[in-house]
């Protein structure tokens, strides 16, 4: 298998895809752990919370699904390499070639946050629709 060394394969559309791919499972399991604290917190409004952590994770599922739908249709797959307490490492093969896709925890935790925010905003929109 030949090593991708000049960068050029991958285009950015496919590079924020792989990214997705990597941190969406992330934030399944973190909105997973959020959910089982709130169905121990005995809090008045613990059913909504739950609602809206079952719909964020129905999102990031459907998401997966088409994002590894696509990347299958583009002839790219992705495996997790290696991670030490910085970086989280994935290999990508992609049409003859492979690429090592490394992204820092900082780089995770922001993508993260922003993808909930994005989630928790595509909520909003969607009750304030149920509400007119």
């Amino acid at each position: 298998m030949r090593v991708n060394t000049d960068g050029k394969m991958l285009t950015n559309d496919e590079r924020e895809m792989v990214r997705d791919l990597i941190l969406l499972p992330y934030i399944d399991t973190m909105v997973a752990k959020s959910l089982k604290e709130i169905e121990r917190s005995g809090n008045v409004l613990s059913r909504s919370y739950i609602i809206a952590g079952r719909y964020i994770q129905k999102r990031i599922i459907q998401e997966v699904y088409h994002l590894r739908q696509e990347l299958k249709r583009r002839n790219i797959k992705v495996i997790e390499d290696t991670q030490d307490d910085f970086i989280t490492y994935n290999t990508i093969h992609f049409r003859g070639y492979q690429e090592r896709f490394g992204m820092t925890r900082d780089v995770m935790r922001t993508e993260i946050s922003l993808r909930l925010t994005r989630y928790t905003a595509d909520l909003g929109d969607v009750l304030k629709e149920q509400m007119i």
